[in-house]
Order: C-alpha cells, then structure tokens, then sequence
C-alpha cells in the first residue's frame, strides 16, 4: 500500500503511544523526556487529568451546535481571556494561522473604515504567522513562501528590533495601517528584542494611528514567564492572537482585540465553522484554570531561568556555542554551524528536541517540568551538544 498521507512534514522515525507529564512513550515501551511540547502547545504536558476530564465531560454532553448559536463555554473563556489580557473583545478559530488571518482581516477592515484604500501592514524579517496565504505573506521566510506565488499584497517588511527602520517606513509609506509583531521570534531563533522595542512600536503606533498587533502563538499563555508575552514590557496592544498552549493539544485559535479594533467586525464579515466550539473552549478553560491553580507561569519564570543558568554553565567555555538565549521556558542555543542532525541524535537518546533557523537548537518543554526532569534534559543535551560539535 502507497504512503496515503501527503508528505507535507519530514517525520522523524517514532511514533509515540501515550504519554504522562512530560514524559512519552513510544510503541516499543521506550521513554522520552519531551521538551519541545509539541511545539509549544502542551503547557500542561500530557495526559493532564484536568483537560482529560473536562474533554470526557463536555464531549458526553456537547461537542458542536456552530456559532449561529450562543455558546456558554465560549462566552466563559473569552471572559477569562479578556480579563487576563486586558483585552475587550474575542474572535475564536482553530489555529493560530487562523487567528493572524483574522487580525490581518481586522486591521485591514480597520483601515477601510478609515478611508485608507490600500492599507499595508508592517511585518518583520524572519517572523513567522503561518501557512496559509495571507499569513506565509505576512511571514519573514522564503522558504515559507516558494512556489506559491502570486502572494498576497500590502505587507510592508523591515528588520526585527530595528525601531529606526519602522520610523524609515512610516516616513516614507503613508498606507501603513498596522504592525504585526512577534514579541519574541520563535521559529526565526529565538530572537528576544532589547527592551525599548514594544514599547518603542506602541509609541510609533500611537503617533501615527496603527494598530499594535502581537503573534502571542508561541509566547502565549505562561510560556515565557508571563501570561503573554508583551506583558514583560508594561505596554498594552490593540490585539493579540493566540493558539498553541491555549488548548494543551485541542485545536483553537483566539483574536482578542480592544478598543476601536474590538469593535471592527460585524456579522457577516468574519466567521468559523469549528471556531469556538464547545469541546474546544471547554478544554482551553481547563487549561487557564489549571495555570492559576498551580501557579504556572510563575514557575515557568523561575524554572525557565534554573535551566538558562544550568545550560550556561555546563556549556560555558564549548567551542562552537554562539549564545544561550531565552526567557521562561522559551529557550535557544545557537551553534556556529547548521546542526539540524542534532533532533535525531537527540531522538536516539530519548530527548525530544527541535533545530530552527537552522543553528539554534529550541527548547519548549512543558510549564509543569520540575527540577530533576530539567537536570536530566541539561546534562543529556550539553553532552549531546559536545559530541556533535566535536565531530563536526
């Protein structure tokens, strides 16, 4: 029998059968510590009893009716999400690619309200906001993007952490309607902006009308030490939008806007099948009542700092590490090489692992990982680094 999957991914040789914690196991029995997360989405590792029970509880009692309706566990978490972001509004889709294509639609509906006909937004070099084409447009990676041109227009592109190259464009490109920032780059590397950079694009949004919109996909929702990312910078944006740890692995994406971009949309000018539905939201919830029982993202903050420091110090002086990088549980070790054959070495050894931006091996492991899975992953991986680079 043929392959019958698209081969749209490169996947690595496992496939795992159940998990616990931070742990998964594969069909052989074989245990591994998991500090990728899938991707950023299990903020509560795997198997979690809360968003295990709320999932069985809510699919025995209702999965779908579509937003023609009210949806209880809709409104309940966008409650719950505005008064945790200071946010007034909530748009609910499937993915964070879905919800960038709704601040994009906002910000451009924004604009013709304001009688700018041909409103361009302000992306960055090696950003990343999805796959589909207006979000691949949006994104800072030619890879990304080839071969499916024609894309889509009115994106205008600058350096990350470069608030003169912003001031550059807005002197010369009277259409700009928008920002559409990452507050730290995470598929680009990463990348984390001097301090004065939010607040630096919230001062030029302000001063020339855009709005300030913040790809909280990846930093969202505890992952960085913070409930959201731009809160490390004291400054509020006009939206943000979430996926990834919001539903610990069940689809759902979320546009939370305030103000005049709160109030952009209208019935009939954006929608979702799926979007909100009651399964999705119900796990989400379960998900943000979990972080503040436990007290997640202060333990992100103070776990994610033990594992920079630990890794610093066990990889300080190796031939071959540019940097260590990384805030909360959100961290980057950048190599002077490419060292993508670094995820199955790491395979083999029972760490689940990823390379981005080619040199920088990234580390998401779930907000509940504890001090001696953090040693365990420190000392497997700066041996694993050590190795690679003196072969190499």
């Amino acid at each position: 029998m043929s392959e019958p999957l698209m081969m749209t991914y490169q996947r690595l040789p496992v496939t795992f059968d159940h998990g616990a914690g931070v742990w998964l196991w594969d069909e052989n029995g074989k245990r591994y510590l998991d500090a990728l997360a899938g991707v950023a989405v299990c903020g509560l590792g795997h198997a979690h009893p809360a968003v295990r029970d709320a999932l069985c509880e809510q699919a025995g009692r209702l999965i779908h009716t579509s937003n023609l309706y009210r949806i209880a566990e809709q409104e309940r978490l966008g409650a719950m999400l505005t008064a945790l972001s200071g946010m007034d509004r909530v748009f609910f889709g499937n993915s964070g690619a879905e919800a960038n294509e709704a601040a994009i639609k906002l910000a451009r509906l924004h604009a013709h309200h304001r009688g700018i006909e041909n409103p361009a937004i302000l992306v960055m070099e090696n950003s990343f906001h999805g796959r589909t084409l207006a979000t691949l447009s949006a994104t800072g990676n030619r890879k990304v993007q080839a071969g499916f041109e024609p894309l889509v227009q009115g994106f205008v592109r600058v350096p990350y952490n470069d608030l003169a190259a912003v001031e550059t464009a807005a002197a010369n490109r009277k259409n700009i309607v928008a920002v559409l920032v990452e507050p730290i780059q995470g598929e680009g590397g990463i990348n984390i902006p001097a301090d004065g950079y939010l607040p630096g694009l919230r001062a030029i949004c302000d001063r020339e009308g855009w709005l300030l919109i913040c790809d909280e996909i990846q930093t969202g929702i505890g992952r960085t030490g913070r409930m959201f990312g731009f809160q490390h910078t004291g400054i509020s944006p006009d939206v943000i939008t979430l996926a990834k740890g919001l539903g610990n692995g069940m689809p759902i994406g979320a546009c939370v806007a305030r103000g005049a971009a709160a109030e952009v949309f209208a019935p009939g000018s954006h929608g979702s099948t799926f979007g909100g539905n009651p399964l999705a939201c119900r796990a989400a919830r379960a998900v943000l009542e979990t972080i503040a029982a436990e007290d997640l993202v202060a333990h992100a903050a103070a776990r994610g700092a033990a594992l920079l420091s630990a890794l610093r110090e066990t990889l300080a002086g190796t031939q071959g590490v540019v940097a260590l990088r990384g805030r909360g549980l959100m961290l980057g070790i950048e190599l002077d090489r490419p060292c993508g054959a670094l995820v199955g070495l790491a395979l083999e050894e029972g760490l689940l692992i990823n390379v981005t931006a080619e040199r920088v091996v990234r580390l998401l492991p779930p907000l509940i990982l504890e001090a001696p899975e953090a040693d365990h992953l420190v000392a497997g991986l700066s041996a694993l680094i050590k190795r690679f680079l003196g072969a190499h």
